[in-house]
């Protein structure tokens, strides 16, 4: 089973160049048969534009998360701490093996969805 995932274009690229290799969430997906992760980049770019298998999933206290993917995270200390400041523990989702679609997908036409605000399950 996959998800689809709305991610800011600046993050979703930065997935697929290889410097972000972790993916932060406040919550996340219960379904434990999730393995891989769509991205849809939101506003302005508005397209699917990859995908990629979920390696590990981090859910610890805020201090911890940072220390165990600052080094991969793609982001800055300040906007993590930012990112995660009325929550005391946070997810991050290891990426592993993504794939970057030659031609971008969209969104309503090829999965018959809207945009998530968080995300959608996908069979």
């Amino acid at each position: 089973m996959k998800v689809i995932l709305s991610i800011k274009p600046e993050f979703a690229y930065k997935i697929f160049d290889g410097t972000k290799k972790f993916e932060f969430r406040k919550a996340i997906f219960k379904n434990k048969n999730v393995k891989s992760i769509i991205v849809y980049a939101s506003s302005p770019v508005q397209k699917v534009i990859g995908e990629f298998e979920i390696g590990k999933i981090f859910n610890n206290d805020l201090d911890t998360l940072w220390n165990l993917t600052r080094d991969h995270s793609g982001i800055t200390e300040d906007f993590f701490y930012k990112y995660f400041s009325e929550k005391e523990k946070g997810f991050a989702i290891q990426v592993k093996n993504k794939k970057i679609y030659k031609n971008p997908k969209c969104l309503k036409e090829d999965f018959n969805l809207h945009p998530p605000q968080s995300f959608a399950y996908v069979k």
